[in-house]
């Protein structure tokens, strides 16, 4: 890990990166699309409430947590958000976020940070890695892009109807953080 403070912090002017970082929600969003109707057509939506923190330290060390209200989700349809919301799928009453927890990161030869950690949905956890792109990175701030295809199966949302759902869903996040003063 001593190699990805090194990176990480060198990506920000003076290597000044270590301390608390928090989402700016106004900056963020979380997006998704998954093929529907046998693949002909594309479902997508978004949610609109995130919030997350995270904390790099001096050492290198990378924690934090991404939380995605899965109530907020919208596909500008109501009766298939409600539907998504349900137990068939999200079952936001029960399980109310969804959340990323990284537990490391080291930065890339190319500037992508490598992410792992592990994704709560509706009730189960999953260990997930992904690679995050650094879009825009300053003393205090920093934005996230990242992308993953996720299986829905993996998290118990197996509601399939004729086999309208067709592979995994595309899931897009970009996360803006601001770092708090010391």
């Amino acid at each position: 890990m001593t190699d990805s403070v090194t990176g990480a912090q060198s990506a920000l002017p003076g290597g000044a990166a270590a301390g608390h970082w928090v989402l700016d929600p106004a900056k963020s969003g979380a997006r998704f699309q998954h093929k529907t109707f046998w693949g002909l057509m594309t479902v997508r939506g978004h949610f609109a409430e995130l919030s997350g923190a995270g904390d790099l330290g001096a050492d290198g060390s990378v924690t934090g947590e991404i939380q995605i209200s899965a109530a907020s989700l919208d596909t500008k349809n109501a009766r298939r958000d409600k539907h998504l919301r349900s137990a068939d799928f999200f079952n936001a009453d029960a399980h109310p976020s969804i959340t990323f927890t990284a537990k490391s990161a080291a930065l890339s030869p190319a500037g992508d940070l490598a992410v792992s950690g592990d994704l709560h949905v509706a009730g189960t956890s999953r260990p997930l890695s992904v690679t995050t792109k650094v879009g825009e990175a300053a003393a205090d701030s920093a934005t996230l892009e990242v992308s993953a295809d996720i299986d829905r199966a993996d998290f118990g949302m197996t509601w399939n109807q004729a086999g309208m759902l067709k592979g995994p869903a595309a899931i897009s996040v970009t996360a803006h953080f601001v770092r708090l003063p010391a």
